[in-house]
């Protein structure tokens, strides 16, 4: 377990389940991110849009609101956003969810439910490759 986080660690978890939420969030802060959850694609499309980039970000695929592709391509069309590595996480399980996802800008793609090693070696992958 990581001790304090590094500057600029910070991670944004955007998923309508509570529970799903809440796990990640405790994987996440284990693997020394400062994490912000949010559960509606309205509330995730307005950070996006003015709230501090991320050094991370999970995305569930179906949100209430504005769903995962969406959020995505928004992301991906601001400058500050355009590399922030984004790890889609979702129940949708079908190949062409995943082709979608990724023609999008997902970095990484996993279907729920998901086990926690599997994703915090996803993570250390990611943004081992980002910085």
């Amino acid at each position: 377990m990581n001790a304090a986080a590094p500057a600029g660690r910070t991670a944004l978890v955007i998923d309508d389940d509570p529970s799903i939420s809440t796990l990640l969030q405790i994987i996440l802060k284990r693997e020394g991110y400062t994490v912000t959850c949010i559960r509606d694609g309205r509330e995730a499309q307005k950070a996006i849009e003015d709230g501090a980039v991320p050094a991370l970000v999970t995305l569930d695929l179906m949100l209430p609101h504005v769903d995962g592709y969406a959020l995505l391509e928004l992301m991906r069309a601001r400058e500050a956003w355009r590399n922030v590595p984004v790890l889609m996480l979702t129940a949708r399980s079908q190949e062409k969810d995943m082709a979608r996802a990724m023609e999008r800008g997902a970095s990484e793609f996993i279907v729920k439910p998901f086990k926690p090693e599997e994703l915090r070696e996803r993570v250390r992958r990611l943004v081992g490759a980002s910085s």
